[in-house]
């Protein structure tokens, strides 16, 4: 039975995908580089990936 990558190393801050290339980029390695990049393919575009937990508000 296979893990998924993220579930393999703890989170150490927000991820993101870069949108060209679809690579997902933990935070710690965007920080080293001066200008906002990707690491592989240069691109400045990222989204931010959501948690995968929902988060349940009861309606009052």
């Amino acid at each position: 039975m296979e893990q998924d990558e993220t579930a393999e190393r703890p989170q150490s801050g927000p991820v993101y995908e870069c949108v060209r290339c679809g690579r997902r980029v933990e935070y710690k390695e965007l920080e080293r580089y001066i200008s906002f990049r990707c690491p592989y393919c240069g691109y400045r575009i990222f989204r931010k990936i959501r948690a995968p937990i929902v988060k349940r508000v009861k309606a009052r």
